[in-house]
């Protein structure tokens, strides 16, 4: 089986969802705050080279020309080159800004009356070559080549008094754009808001396990506790109507079975006095087509009122080795001379109530070895069911009769019903069982012969 990457629970899904939601925004915000912070850096660093070297150009107006080179030379670094040329090395008038801002901000440092030119280059993002003739001069052996990529560039051209150049080109710092305390503020952020997320989710989802289990151990026929109606209102309104339906049910099915078991009850003396009154006719033929009819309902009677009595009876489910259980049937069987014989694992635990499924048990292994002479019971469990099969090689049942046979009373005019003795409620009871342990009762005709009667119990979901 394929693992599955997206949980099947409610409270799952709610998790990962909301996690994903926070570490979308989380990557969306630090994407914002690494772009700001970027262009900060840039507007900071840009200034203070713009400030350095308007002061510069003031100390150099005051510097002798012959001291201009040891003064220049003393103040380049790896990342600053100055040079005083009677050309600018920035040719052309116009001044380029990358981020918008115009000769204002040239003149705000430099003042109105000094003639500035500049050039930026971002190297990483320009595809030609920038007009930067000081480029390889000043930055070790090799200039620029040595360098790949190179940070964003600024050349400068300052017009002296004297009608020469103060030329400089810089190389700004790349600035760092995930700052670590910002990744692992953010980290633990997202854990934080993880762990407070799955704990509140599993608390809003708590009350529908509740339901769920409620719902299963209904559905195999436990008694269930009325949940309680606390929680969000949807929760509230969906426990209370699991309450009432419960409360309904239950009346229904205590209602109706005390009715059935009255009935058979009040039936017995009538037929005891029609019986009684039958052993007075004088004709024997008469007599004894009377009393075995009368002996028939009366059997009737007591099957009806036995059948209501088990199921008003409140077994408990508990915890039960069906290996064992059905060994036992077998054992039943065995020692009365008919051929029954068990196929399965050695163990097979499961919550049941193993009166009333051995009962159901022993109605299908009793109809196999009347109709089909042996009975073979296969046991089988999956990780959703446990399955109980009965097969024998009895003549099997007509297709269009197979949902037929499980009514009450119910006997096919056929081989399987010939002196049987009973009055049809043995596969009624045996499903009803079934049912009440939430699962489902089967038949099918074997391909080679005979019927197939297969029970399939649910494995109760873990939540």
């Amino acid at each position: 089986m394929r693992p599955r990457l997206f949980p099947r629970s409610l409270a799952g899904q709610l998790t990962v969802l909301l996690i994903a939601a926070v570490l979308i925004a989380q990557m969306v915000t630090l994407a914002f705050f690494a772009e700001s912070r970027r262009s900060a850096i840039d507007a900071a660093a840009r200034e203070q080279v713009l400030g350095r070297i308007a002061t510069l150009a003031n100390l150099i107006e005051e510097t002798p020309a012959g001291q201009r080179d040891r003064v220049l030379a003393a103040l380049s670094t790896y990342r600053l080159s100055y040079s005083v040329t009677a050309d600018p090395l920035v040719k052309g008038a116009a001044t380029v800004w990358p981020d918008g801002e115009t000769r204002d901000k040239l003149n705000e440092i430099f003042g109105a009356d000094r003639e500035v030119r500049a050039q930026f280059a971002d190297n990483d993002r320009d595809e030609g070559e920038p007009h930067m003739p000081m480029h390889g001069k000043g930055f070790g052996p090799g200039g620029r080549q040595r360098m790949k990529p190179l940070p964003p560039t600024l050349a400068l051209s300052v017009r002296l008094s004297d009608g020469t150049w103060l030329n400089s080109e810089t190389l700004l710092p790349r600035p760092q754009l995930w700052a670590w305390p910002v990744v692992m503020s953010t980290f633990l952020t997202v854990i934080a808001i993880s762990l407070v997320t799955a704990l509140s989710v599993r608390r809003i989802t708590k009350p529908l396990r509740e339901l769920a289990q409620a719902s299963d151990r209904l559905g195999r026929g436990d008694g269930v506790p009325d949940l309680p109606e606390r929680g969000p209102e949807e929760i509230v309104r969906a426990n209370r109507a699991f309450n009432a339906m419960q409360a309904r049910v239950s009346r229904f099915v205590a209602d109706r079975t005390r009715m059935v078991a009255a009935i058979s009850h009040d039936l017995r003396t009538p037929l005891t006095s029609l019986r009684l009154r039958a052993e007075f006719i004088d004709d024997d033929e008469t007599r004894e087509r009377m009393v075995d009819t009368i002996d028939e309902m009366t059997r009737m009677a007591e099957a009806t009122l036995a059948f209501a009595r088990d199921d008003a009876a409140a077994e408990e489910s508990r915890n039960t080795d069906l290996v064992a259980l059905v060994e036992a049937v077998s054992a039943d069987f065995s020692d009365l001379g008919h051929d029954v014989t068990v196929e399965g694992p050695e163990h097979v635990y499961l919550s049941v109530r193993p009166v009333s499924l051995r009962r159901a048990l022993r109605n299908l292994v009793e109809n196999a070895v009347r109709y089909g002479v042996r009975a073979r019971i296969r046991l089988e469990r999956s990780a959703a069911a446990v399955v109980i099969a009965v097969d024998d090689d009895g003549p099997g049942i007509p297709e269009d009769k197979m949902e037929e046979v499980f009514a009450p009373f119910t006997r096919l005019e056929t081989s399987r019903n010939l002196e049987t003795g009973g009055v049809g409620l043995g596969l009624a009871t045996a499903r009803s069982v079934v049912r009440a342990h939430g699962g489902e009762l089967t038949l099918a005709n074997r391909p080679g012969g005979g019927l197939t009667a297969t029970i399939h119990l649910p494995v109760a979901a873990e939540t």
